[in-house]
């Protein structure tokens, strides 16, 4: 019998939870749209709250198979000259549903001319665990911001909630050196998976960084990632 290890076993396993919460997103949307379109608030309501979860689980999984690849060195690394503004686009639209049934708001400011060159699928994955987590704690708008300072893209996704805490603040940033601790927050493996991903940018011996603050222009948190 052919041994496996336990961590091909674990992506193995990964994967196939994947293509399920995927089938169960897609069918509480639809139950969604039906309370809706009947009048049915409150369950409206809740059904909201269960898919954001869901979709953050679905995220989750994805970041963990794609760190198990980064792990293995078998992850794809493609990174070319791609247009910004469709890079947040296409994020947008996959996070469309929660944005919509939420009813938050996205304010994009972003050059329609702005190139860089970075992995696709990782930065749509990097975007997309930011907006998850804006989702969480905004209050109702989210703003998406990139722009070119000093030889290196810079872009911001911040949100008008109430900010990150003080004690995730003074841990000085969440690079991709720090770990993972998934007794501190349910944001760790997001912020881990983000580091990681901005950290395999590099260019003329800089690599990529994630930060996060408080204030931009909606006075929320602010979650920042640096390409150079």
């Amino acid at each position: 019998m052919e041994k496996i290890s336990f961590t091909d076993l674990m992506a193995s396993s990964i994967h196939d939870m994947k293509n399920s919460v995927n089938v169960q997103v897609n069918a509480l949307e639809q139950i969604a749209h039906d309370a809706q379109t009947r009048g049915d608030q409150e369950a409206f309501d809740k059904l909201v709250v269960v898919i954001a979860q869901a979709h953050r689980v679905n995220a989750n999984l994805i970041q963990l198979l794609s760190l198990y690849k980064f792990g293995k060195s078998t992850y794809p690394l493609d990174i070319r000259e791609q247009s910004v503004a469709e890079l947040i686009a296409e994020a947008v639209l996959q996070q469309r549903a929660v944005l919509d049934f939420k009813g938050i708001s996205v304010e994009v400011d972003c050059p329609p001319n702005c190139d860089w060159y970075f992995d696709h699928d990782l930065m749509t994955g990097v975007l997309l665990n930011a907006l998850n987590n804006a989702c969480s704690y905004t209050h109702d708008k989210i703003r998406i911001a990139a722009q070119v300072q000093e030889g290196a893209l810079v872009l911001r996704v911040e949100d008008n909630g109430c900010g990150y805490p003080a004690h995730m603040l003074e841990r000085g940033g969440v690079g991709a050196d720090r770990g993972v601790n998934f007794f501190s927050g349910s944001t760790g493996l997001g912020f881990y998976f983000s580091a990681q991903v901005a950290q395999l940018h590099q260019n003329n011996g800089r690599s990529g960084t994630l930060s996060i603050d408080n204030g931009g222009a909606f006075g929320g948190g602010c979650f920042v990632v640096t390409l150079p």
